[in-house]
């Protein structure tokens, strides 16, 4: 049994229409899923033995286990 990851991503959308993509792992790395937030929405994602990467667009709070960061607005 493959051991997935456990850390946790909490994306909390500070506008309207975030977009929040995941990315697959392996030699290609594609888009396999992506959400769309409205302002005070939040999403918790995890990274597992699909998901490499998380990429958010728009203004949001980003929290993990390494810190809070702020994504900026698309405007």
């Amino acid at each position: 049994m493959k051991k997935e990851s456990s850390d946790f991503v909490v994306i909390k959308a500070e506008e309207d229409g975030v977009h929040v993509i995941g990315l697959t792992r392996g030699s290609d790395t594609r888009f396999h899923h992506s959400e769309k937030l409205d302002k005070g929405e939040v999403m918790i994602a995890q990274f597992t033995e699909h998901t490499s990467a998380i990429k958010v667009r728009g203004k949001s709070q980003i929290q993990t286990s390494f810190g809070e960061i702020e994504s900026e607005s698309r405007k």
